[in-house]
């Protein structure tokens, strides 16, 4: 079973195991309520599917979609939180639903176009590192790996691209851009929030000792380490969010400095591995460089110790935890000390 989206990663995934001799199917998960984008992206999948010559399920879990993806997203910006739709949205929807779906149909493998590579049961970095998502799949289930086959890992984004333009139904499909990497977010997530909430609510701006420094729109237009769109009165230097304090609708700024983190408190474990304490390098962004740390876990809670600082943690990410190349679980950063 390959989720088919009926863009470039998903369909030379399909046509590559059909290389292989997997006897494939190819599903379209309907997960968002963007009724043109779905309707679109299903024209396209089918075409896909037509071209190879398989069958394509179209599988609606909206519903799901909404409870375990949706809602967290908005209640955790309500939170004054940051949160990662796409980690949460691969353990329980992409790698839970589908898999679910999988075996309603007694099929033995699921397939998708993450550039990540399973081996000997273990996920491991793609070797392309501008692509690699194995920070996503830090908290999906270890059951899951024996199931999951991920073709694109061992290729670099330029030569799918290329042994796409072979792909005669992926002519058009192959100049398009990128997909968002938040599948229902358009244009900001302020779009979002504002049907759920007012994110417009002018607050005051304190610096780290609790002195009233200035005033901003709203905590939820903010984020850990953002620098613009508040006022602080006669800063001559930059100032930046280092936390949100929304029950007051309150933000704190401070220097540079005052955002350098060592020890981070986790909870909502996925662990890859039986160590319960251990030395691994740590992301807590996806877009951040891996961190030498120490981590110490008891009854579900997590204490991670960086070796060098770390800016910008925000509450509500995803701390992830490697081996060299070799993904060890992930957490949810519930504090920073």
């Amino acid at each position: 079973m390959v989720g088919l989206s009926g863009g470039v990663d998903s369909t030379v995934t399909a046509l590559l195991l059909q290389e292989q001799g997997y006897s494939v199917e190819g599903v379209y998960m309907v997960m968002h309520n963007l009724d043109e984008l779905n309707s679109a992206n299903i024209t396209k999948a089918q075409k896909v599917a037509d071209y190879l010559g398989i069958k394509l399920h179209i599988l609606d879990i909206k519903e799901s979609f909404k409870e375990e993806v949706y809602d967290y997203f908005v209640q955790s910006y309500k939170d004054g939180l940051t949160p990662n739709p796409c980690v949460v949205c691969n353990r329980t929807i992409k790698f839970g639903k589908m898999v679910e779906f999988a075996s309603s149909l007694d099929m033995d493998y699921i397939a998708t176009g993450h550039y990540v590579q399973v081996v000997d049961g273990a996920i491991y970095k793609g070797v392309d590192d501008s692509k690699d998502q194995s920070y996503f799949l830090a908290r999906i289930k270890p059951e899951v790996l024996k199931r999951v086959i991920f073709p694109l890992g061992s290729w670099l984004k330029s030569e799918v691209k290329e042994y796409a333009k072979k792909i005669e139904v992926l002519k058009d499909i192959a100049q398009q851009s990128e997909s968002s990497e938040i599948c229902f977010v358009e244009n900001s997530y302020i779009d979002i929030l504002e049907r759920h909430t007012n994110p417009d609510m002018p607050g005051i701006v304190k610096d780290t000792s609790g002195k009233e420094v200035g005033t901003h729109k709203g905590f939820m237009h903010y984020t850990i380490g953002k620098r613009r769109g508040f006022f602080v009165h006669g800063a001559h230097d930059p100032h930046f969010v280092v936390d949100i304090d929304a029950k007051h609708n309150t933000i704190i700024v401070g220097k540079k400095e005052e955002l350098a983190k060592q020890e981070i408190v986790v909870s909502n474990i996925n662990l890859f591995t039986e160590a319960r304490e251990f030395s691994a390098e740590v992301k807590v962004r996806y877009r951040t460089q891996g961190i030498e740390s120490d981590i110490k876990i008891e009854n579900n809670i997590g204490l991670i110790t960086l070796k060098t600082p770390a800016f910008g943690v925000a509450k509500g990410q995803f701390a992830v935890f490697y081996d060299n190349n070799k993904l060890l679980g992930g957490a949810e950063i519930i504090d920073v000390l």
